[in-house]
């Protein structure tokens, strides 16, 4: 059961992607003096089964309203589109910039996992640091927290809840059994840490990335989200 099944179809966010690149490509195209303070990067990190689109989605909303500015919402769905559609990306990144400077170093810094699987990782973390740097983005899972972690623009937030929970969350969005949600939850989840272990040398119970940590059982997706944008608001 792939991830983008809890997610709205990706064709329903490009549009929203081609406009925050239609605005970059206008800015690039006046003088615009540069900003003292680069506009913020926001990363997600959750446990599968976690409300965290829904998150994201309501996060990218207050955000647009605290700010007055467009923020855009990236996720692995989009991402892999990016990867697919390579008139697209290659756009994109010419009109970011392409400003990734840390991108070689980066992939140096894990485990040489990344060689067998290097053009896919390479365009991957092109992408996610091309759009943390730019800022007003929120980047959804893809170790987003691990890339950008050298940014200082970046702050990062996880959402983890009781299996209890996501079974209810999983069940409930795909109007599956419990018993197959669980199983579909272990054998998602171990494929999570699995390539965060192998790829960013990230272990399941590292927190050292993170501004906070936010458990689902005891908060909404609305709740979460606007916790996050007060906190980025003052920052």
């Amino acid at each position: 059961m792939p991830d983008n099944l809890f997610i709205p179809s990706v064709d329903m966010r490009i549009g929203a992607l081609e406009e925050y690149n239609r605005r970059q490509k206008a800015k690039a195209e006046k003088y615009i003096p540069r900003e003292d303070k680069p506009r913020p990067c926001i990363t997600l990190s959750r446990e599968f089964g976690c409300e965290a689109y829904p998150a994201a989605e309501k996060l990218c909303e207050l955000m647009r309203q605290k700010t007055g500015e467009e923020w855009l919402l990236m996720d692995k769905a989009l991402l892999d589109e990016l990867a697919r559609r390579h008139n697209l990306s290659r756009e994109i990144l010419e009109n970011l910039g392409d400003q990734n400077r840390f991108l070689n170093e980066f992939l140096a810094t894990f485990s040489s996992r990344w060689a067998s699987h290097e053009d896919y990782f390479r365009s991957l973390s092109r992408y996610i640091l091309s759009l943390a740097e730019t800022g007003n983005v929120v980047i959804v899972g893809r170790g987003g927290a691990v890339v950008t972690s050298h940014l200082e623009n970046c702050h990062h937030f996880k959402i983890f809840a009781s299996m209890k929970f996501k079974v209810a969350s999983i069940a409930r969005r795909t109007a599956i059994a419990p018993e197959e949600a669980e199983k579909l939850i272990i054998s998602k989840q171990a494929q999570r840490d699995r390539f965060n272990r192998e790829f960013l040398d990230l272990h399941k119970h590292d927190n050292s990335f993170y501004d906070m940590l936010f458990n689902n059982d005891h908060m909404s997706a609305v709740m979460i989200a606007e916790t996050i944008a007060d906190y980025m608001v003052k920052q």
